[in-house]
């Protein structure tokens, strides 16, 4: 019984120790919003003839997706729906927490619904905090 009971204290702390903690979120703002053209619904094999110029007769449709900015500490991140049929249109000015895992943004708004959704990173640029880049720069009129 012993053993047993020993067996199943080592196996138990052994998990604990592997167990990863899951990545704490950072906040930001969601800042803005812009439709843009995200790709093409194609309707059968007749889509892949109008798009090569073989037939007039069309059956595409452009997709466009929300792609948002996201207003960080530090960065700026353009971020899409990774899946845009199931896009939900996210609140602008309202604070979002999210994490990044490999290739993905996880984000969720928590006032909005608090659900997690993924997003896919298309760009990312540094915030300026630096009295420079926030101020316009003004020529001495003596110079």
């Amino acid at each position: 019984m012993r053993f047993k009971s020993l067996v199943l204290a080592s196996i138990l702390l052994a998990a604990l120790s592997y167990a990863k903690e899951p990545k704490a979120y950072q906040s930001g703002k969601l800042v803005q919003m812009e439709s843009t053209r995200c790709g093409v619904d194609d309707k059968g094999e007749k889509a892949l003839a109008d798009e090569s110029g073989i037939d007039s007769h069309s059956k595409t449709q452009e997709l466009s997706c929300g792609e948002y900015l996201l207003q960080a500490d530090q960065v700026v991140y353009r971020i899409r729906p990774k899946h845009a049929k199931h896009a939900a249109l996210l609140p602008i000015g309202e604070w979002a927490q999210f994490r990044l895992e490999k290739d993905k943004m996880l984000l969720r708004a928590p006032h909005f619904d608090g659900k997690e959704r993924e997003y896919v990173v298309v760009s990312m640029t540094p915030r300026g905090e630096s009295s420079a880049d926030s101020s316009p720069v003004r020529l001495n009129h003596l110079q």
